[in-house]
């Protein structure tokens, strides 16, 4: 009889654990994982954990422009938020971000399910000894909102997935310098409160077919801070790759093919621009992790693919945490310092295709037809895998460089700037009175705008640069950026024209490039004539200009605007960059800044 009842008991207490597991079963593992959550489901889902256990809290980091939420996850040991608090206890913050691309969920239901597992299922509980965690459910929530079966044409699943653009149709992962949209400046707003140890973007490729479920991209090019990129390189993607092929799911390096979709063409790595995340974090000095899952593969994989590069992020962050706790505050350290940080920047890499190596890559069998349609060349991939010995270019070499000046100044009207660098969490102090100090300052010339618009934006993709010494002229209200801070090299990449993503490089000063005032032909033709006799060497000059630049020597207009640029007439603020750079200490003094 008591047998009999102890069984019923075991039997009753599995009975209530079953029960209470299916409460916590996501959509992603009903569908036989073929499904991924609405953003209602998303977001239901998110809070009713939180709800369920004190170590989570769900909050509203901000809003996109149809004004939906964008979900946050907090997950600390003690139930702290805070980031002071978590910071406290010694931990570190790890910051995971899915759905930035909507149609690319595998994110979404790999954190969800961590979590889960972690505060429900009590698994891998111990990763949060020395980690919190910032989880962003769905970053792009209009676009996933926008969810079809029609909107990944590459894509292996999931049955129905959100839209790639936010709602504004803009990339939010090209977004991160120029800051446009809502969800990017709730996103800074997020990153400079907690200033995370270490960053996860997850994502889902295009691209040739290969044998991997997933690539990777680490910043271990020099864009980041020597120490850090040595314990990335040495430590933490080895362990990674160790990890991934101990579960019989080896990862490769995030690639490009010297020529499209043609492994065997040789393969391309190298620095990630700040535009895109993993890019982005690099220039605040942490490392980030770009999870690239393949497009062909099915969902389940990439999902579980997922999951496990952020429990082998994790179980690193716990072993090291000490170390990267340190690197960190050391990297912080050294841009904040006058004597320790550097006085001229790398601003721009590119890849040094005259040096390679041969790499291992683990491909799919292909050929190569001429298509009887198109004339192009056609693709044709196979089951069979294989392994192909590549030629790899990843070697990186400086294309811009520049000498740093000790702050930056932004006059008080060009405030769209002045919200942008304040977005960007950068220190800075704002004048209260009018003054005129000496600063270096840009002129621009020959420049060249692409022929289309690039996310909203009609960017400066080419130009030369002159620099020179003038006075300038501030009302009260200007800016004045210090370079020697935590964030020196966003803040260098941002206003140094010449950087990778720069704000000028984005469109944000074209309306300095344009002529405001113009003169009549008839007008010059006379004027000209007098200014040659007073300077009759003029003359010489000018015939030079026209056998340089025979297209406008044949337009009158361009002749007489020769001559309109040199007369006192001219607008001497036109193509001249309004953002001085600082070069002298007591130019600061006279800025009040000590």
């Amino acid at each position: 009889m008591m047998r009999g009842l102890l069984s019923l008991c075991i039997w009753l207490f599995a009975s209530i654990l079953i029960a209470q597991n299916s409460e916590w079963i996501t959509k992603f593992e009903k569908s036989d994982f073929l499904e991924t959550p609405t953003y209602d489901e998303c977001v239901n889902f998110s809070k009713k954990i939180a709800q369920q256990s004190s170590m989570v809290h769900y909050l509203e980091m901000g809003q996109s422009p149809q004004k939906r939420a964008i979900p946050l996850l907090i997950i600390d040991k003690d139930g702290l938020t805070e980031a002071q608090d978590i910071k406290n206890t010694g931990r570190l913050i790890l910051l995971v971000q899915a759905g930035i691309h909507a149609g690319e969920p595998d994110g979404t239901d790999a954190g969800l399910l961590l979590i889960r597992d972690m505060v429900i299922n009590k698994k891998n509980l111990d990763l949060l000894n020395h980690v919190s965690i910032l989880f962003i459910p769905s970053f792009n929530v209009d676009g996933l909102a926008r969810m079809s079966p029609y909107n990944r044409i590459n894509q292996n699943g999931p049955k129905e997935m959100g839209w790639r653009t936010n709602s504004n149709n803009l990339n939010l992962n090209r977004d991160y310098m120029k800051a446009d949209t809502p969800e990017m400046r709730a996103w800074l707003k997020l990153f400079n409160k907690y200033i995370p140890d270490l960053f996860i973007d997850c994502h889902t490729t295009d691209g040739a077919d290969y044998q991997y479920v997933a690539t990777y991209a680490l910043e271990s090019f020099g864009n980041m801070d020597n120490h850090l990129t040595s314990w990335l390189s040495k430590t933490y993607e080895p362990y990674l790759v160790e990890e991934m092929n101990k579960k019989q799911s080896p990862i490769f390096p995030y690639v490009t093919f010297r020529n499209w979709h043609d492994p065997r063409s040789g393969l391309i790595r190298g620095v990630g621009t700040p535009m895109i995340s993993q890019g982005y974090v690099a220039l605040q000095n942490r490392i980030g992790l770009l999870i690239e899952t393949h497009m062909l593969k099915a969902y389940k994989p990439r999902v579980f693919v997922t999951y496990d590069l952020i429990v082998a992020t994790l179980e690193i962050m716990n072993m090291y945490n000490e170390e990267l706790k340190e690197l960190n505050r050391n990297a912080d350290l050294i841009m904040s310092s006058v004597s320790k940080s550097p006085q001229e920047l790398t601003i721009k890499y590119e890849v040094d295709m005259s040096d390679t190596s041969k790499v291992d890559f683990l491909g799919k069998e292909y050929k190569i037809v001429k298509s009887d349609l198109t004339g192009g060349d056609w693709f044709q991939y196979s089951d069979v895998n294989t392994t192909f010995s590549l030629d790899l270019f990843e070697k990186q070499k400086a294309k811009e460089t520049v000498k740093l000046p000790l702050a930056y100044v932004v006059p008080v009207e060009w405030q769209n700037v002045q919200e942008i660098l304040k977005a960007h969490g950068l220190e800075f102090f704002i004048t209260n009175k009018k003054v005129i100090i000496d600063a270096e300052f840009y002129q621009f010339s020959h420049q060249q705008w692409a022929n289309s618009s690039f996310e909203g934006r009609q960017s400066l993709q080419g130009f030369d640069l002159k620099k020179s010494e003038r006075k300038m002229e501030l009302e009260a209200g200007a800016m004045v950026i210090p370079v020697h801070q935590r964030a020196l090299k966003v803040l260098v990449y941002l206003l140094e024209p010449k950087a990778d993503n720069s704000l000028a490089s984005w469109g944000f000063f074209n309306s300095i490039m344009e002529r405001k005032e113009y003169a009549e032909t008839y007008v010059m033709e006379k004027m000209a004539r007098e200014m040659i006799t007073e300077n009759p060497e003029l003359i010489n000059i000018f015939n030079t200009w026209k056998k340089e630049n025979p297209e406008q020597a044949k337009d009158q207009w361009q002749q007489t605007m020769w001559f309109f640029e040199r007369t006192p007439y001219w607008d001497q603020k036109k193509d001249v960059y309004p953002i001085g750079r600082i070069i002298s200490q007591d130019v600061l003094f006279q800025l009040g800044m000590h």
